[in-house]
């Protein structure tokens, strides 16, 4: 038997065992917060599960993050759901920012049985990774307006366009979409991206450069995993 894991990141990956959401808040004042896993498919599910904290090849016996998981391991039977405990060890976290971890979801499939496990079959784990963020208390502002504080500029290089997005916050903002419009035309990004705090990212742009005085119009992701859409002017 051979077993190959797939990884997918949020709800579009094909596990029978799906999160509920897309994303965790953990917020410096919660004592605990919790994940609710459900297995949607016809077999039970073994389930693994931890949190890294940005390399997603690590393993997970060598990552050391100052959060637990109960419990690290289950087995959910079909239509079945399961509840993961998130705690802080008390561990300390930069508290002048918003941090991202990530958390994972494995699901293990069951040993075949019979003249199934005689074969040689290929067998899928699949592997769920949400972002998990710590968020501090004292942080200035709300994370839902961080999105209407980036600051756009138009980057041309080597022939390409593409925007540089500054957040100028103490937040992550996560962006499903952006583009460069002026009705007529549009440039898009539609791979999805974050910027993280008090740092820039770059989106390429696709398609004709709109004229000048085009203005940027976003999605963003709020905590919910539902989307945020919003418009703003380059910057000079």
């Amino acid at each position: 038997m051979l077993l190959a894991v797939i990884q997918g990141f949020g709800p579009q990956a094909r596990a029978s065992v799906v999160i509920a959401g897309t994303r965790v808040v953990y917020n410096q004042s919660d004592s605990e917060v919790t994940v609710k896993l459900t297995n949607n498919g016809k077999l039970p599910g073994l389930t693994k599960v931890w949190i890294d904290n940005g390399d997603a090849d690590a393993k997970p016996d060598t990552i050391d993050v100052p959060f637990t998981i109960t419990p690290p391991m289950m087995r959910i039977d079909p239509g079945k759901s399961q509840t993961l405990r998130i705690m802080s060890t008390g561990e300390p976290l930069p508290g002048n920012n918003e941090s991202v971890l990530y958390l994972n979801v494995l699901e293990v499939p069951p040993k075949p049985t019979g003249d199934e496990a005689s074969a040689n079959q290929l067998q899928l784990a699949f592997r769920t990774r949400i972002k998990f963020f710590y968020r501090p208390a004292g942080l200035k502002g709300q994370a839902s307006d961080a999105p209407q504080s980036i600051v756009w500029h138009l980057k041309r290089e080597g022939g390409k366009n593409a925007l540089v997005a500054d957040n100028p916050t103490q937040y992550h903002v996560s962006f499903d979409r952006v583009e460069l419009t002026d009705g007529a035309h549009t440039a898009l990004f539609t791979d999805g991206g974050m910027v993280r705090p008090g740092q820039s990212e770059t989106f390429p742009l696709k398609g004709e450069l709109p004229a000048a005085g085009a203005k940027v119009r976003y999605t963003a992701i709020n905590d919910y995993g539902g989307p945020q859409t919003g418009d703003a002017t380059l910057a000079p």
